[in-house]
């Protein structure tokens, strides 16, 4: 299989979208990404994956914290900013949550510290240990087959 059809393939994974913060020296540094998971509910604990060219890399290792931002359905534009889809500077408002920077109106902001990290392939997972959460009540922004999405409850499944 060829990268191309990798890719497709992993497109056609919907996920959520989520922007990863960190601060260092009182600069923050923002990256779109959805390779996100949890990890363990004892101890609280996520994952993220950050490729190996991805400028935010070094900040994390340098910070040893993060935040997941979850994006809102309507922050469609917060995710292409930090994607760089959009050209051109933009300024962004950070909020605070356990002093790691995080975006306003995200359906969750988590803040996390570093507990561990590991190179694999061309990414490194950082383990993250979760140190607060603030949840906000909003439909969430999704991303399926290289676009964005949103959610349709007009005929909900009763399992």
């Amino acid at each position: 299989m060829d990268d191309r059809e990798f890719r497709t393939a992993m497109g056609k994974f919907a996920t959520g979208v989520t922007v990863i913060a960190t601060d260092v020296d009182g600069d923050v540094h923002g990256m779109t990404a959805n390779a996100f998971m949890s990890v363990s509910l004892s101890p609280k604990l996520v994952v993220i994956s950050i490729g190996e060219k991805a400028r935010i890399l070094e900040k994390i290792k340098q910070s040893k914290s993060f935040s997941v931002n979850i994006l809102a359905a309507d922050q469609q534009e917060l995710s292409m900013i930090f994607a760089g889809q959009i050209k051109g500077h933009r300024e962004v408002l950070f909020d605070r949550l356990d002093d790691k920077p995080v975006l306003a109106g995200a359906v969750a902001q988590i803040a996390c510290e570093v507990s561990a990290e590991y190179l694999e392939g061309d990414h490194t997972l950082f383990i993250g240990k979760v140190t607060d959460i603030q949840l906000t009540n909003a439909d969430p922004l999704i991303f399926y087959s290289g676009r964005y999405r949103a959610l349709v409850n007009e005929n909900p499944v009763t399992i």
